[in-house]
């Protein structure tokens, strides 16, 4: 009669952590949670993400692919910002790689390019040197690696020299 009960409880903590699964992708800590929330002592919390693993209702390689998606395109983060959310929320450096793969190069830099240039033209009517650094200060916070960020800046300090030199009638 034991058992019964046992079996029931497992029961229904599986087909409960499987509707949490299915409605977005979870990491294996975040269901863990969920199931300690349950009630659940460690051996059935293992036992039953064990079973959501193998039949596919957890994923951290999905979870990364997705996460690193989701911010990249509705957040606009950078490749820094999202290796870290990832890593804060436990996943593999494997995981974490094959996330950051989601998104191609062009698209990374067409990104970083228009939140540059949308950033630098919020602030005119600064001085140059001011408009380059809140900039960089920008997008610095939204993970992008600043080599990418300075050339880039680079590239619009020399255009933003050039208009004020063709404004003032000088070449």
């Amino acid at each position: 009669m034991a058992d019964n009960k046992i079996i029931t409880w497992k029961q229904q903590a599986i087909v409960k952590a499987a509707k949490y699964c299915a409605y977005q992708e979870r990491t294996q800590q975040e269901v863990r949670d969920k199931l300690y929330s349950y009630g659940l002592y460690t051996d059935a919390v293992e036992e039953v993400l064990s079973e959501l693993i193998s039949d596919g209702f957890v994923n951290e390689e999905r979870f990364a692919q997705a996460f690193a998606r989701g911010k990249f395109r509705s957040n606009k983060w950078g490749r820094i910002k999202i290796e870290m959310g990832l890593r804060q929320k436990g996943i593999s450096a494997y995981c974490i790689r094959r996330g950051l793969q989601e998104f191609s190069e062009a698209d990374y830099i067409d990104t970083l390019t228009s939140l540059i240039q949308k950033k630098w033209n919020s602030l005119e009517g600064e001085d140059t040197y001011t408009r380059k650094h809140k900039t960089a200060r920008f997008v610095l916070g939204k993970g992008y690696e600043s080599e990418r960020i300075w050339k880039i800046l680079g590239d619009y300090e020399d255009y933003s020299t050039r208009c004020s030199l063709s404004r003032n009638g000088t070449t």
